[in-house]
């Protein structure tokens, strides 16, 4: 019996190889030396789409040539890789992997915040480079997580988790989103810059879209001020990647720390020369552990479309309604 044809545009996956290969008949996009070649020949076959990470774009064009197409299965709770409208306007289901990298994701926030106001990677880089034998103690940290208030743009699933660990270190939450939540006692603020005016530390988790594009701009760093803190987990999208580069050089702001940036992996290369910013690359959600269960779940979801079933997790824009 022939196996139904998937399109697979991204290695990420590949963690679930075996059992994508016993499904499936899969075509493999990401390595094709050729990839119109490769589309001419298979797209009228093609049922199934997995993609995630920086792969290649499931935009408007792509999905117009792939008449059969039922689903896109996203790898990551992101899913701006794709073109949401036109695959609901065809009827396709997208979904993605919410709730297996909620802790991984807010672990990472919170590394990522004490790193960033204690100076961490600068002082090892102090040490690596021989200067605590020759110079002495690395400086005191000017900044601390003691008497310091947390603000959360995109009270989400990994925000509210990002939330809990802040509270911990004593830490009062604010946050701002769409709207007011219910059940939530966080004070809330109608826009990013009334939040960032009230806070001292700014952490993004708000997903990637057209409406959250710059959303963390000059006008909300100058808000923050001189003691503040940003931290972006979201997109780099989110945050005005030349506003944060003019208010660290300028000391608008105290200190960024950065897990997502634009254009990655080919970031700005001024993002390097300042001194008081933290990189890390993209690894939020970046343990086998964790990733294994995005690539489970993703699989999952084409599994159940392949066998007549409800999807686990499509996004809010493509609801399931039948096959």
């Amino acid at each position: 019996m022939s196996k139904p044809h998937l399109l697979l545009t991204t290695e990420l996956l590949e963690m679930k190889a075996e059992q994508l290969d016993a499904a499936f008949e899969v075509h493999r996009y990401y390595r094709a030396p050729d990839k119109a070649a490769m589309l001419a020949e298979v797209a009228d076959k093609i049922e199934f789409v997995g993609c995630g990470g920086h792969s290649i774009r499931i935009d408007a064009d792509l999905i117009d040539q792939l008449p059969k197409l039922r689903i896109i299965a996203n790898f990551g709770v992101g899913y701006d890789m794709g073109d949401t409208a036109k695959a609901a306007g065809r009827g396709i289901i997208v979904s993605n992997t919410p709730d297996v990298l909620t802790e991984e994701v807010a672990d990472t926030a919170l590394g990522l915040l004490i790193m960033t106001v204690r100076e961490l990677s600068q002082s090892e880089q102090y040490l690596r480079a021989g200067k605590w034998a020759t110079d002495g103690d690395y400086r005191l940290s000017p900044q601390t997580l003691r008497d310091r208030s947390g603000g959360i743009i995109g009270l989400g699933r990994i925000g509210k988790a990002i939330a809990k660990r802040i509270e911990a270190f004593g830490m009062p939450v604010s946050y701002f989103g769409r709207t007011k939540q219910d059940g939530v006692n966080y004070s809330y603020y109608a826009n990013a810059v009334e939040l960032a005016k009230n806070v001292d530390t700014l952490i993004v988790v708000t997903p990637g879209t057209a409406e959250t594009s710059k959303l963390v701009n000059g006008d909300v760093l100058a808000a923050l001020g001189d003691r503040g803190i940003l931290i972006n987990v979201a997109r780099g999208s989110v945050v005005d990647e030349e506003a944060l580069l003019q208010a660290l050089k300028d000391r608008t702001i105290f200190a960024a720390g950065l897990d997502v940036m634009m254009n990655e992996p080919k970031i700005n290369p001024e993002l390097m020369n300042i001194d008081n910013l933290v990189l890390l690359p993209h690894v939020g959600s970046g343990s086998v552990y964790t990733r294994a269960a995005m690539a489970q779940l993703a699989v999952d979801n084409l599994l159940a479309c392949k066998q007549g079933e409800p999807p686990v997790t499509p996004v809010p824009e493509t609801p399931f309604t039948s096959w």
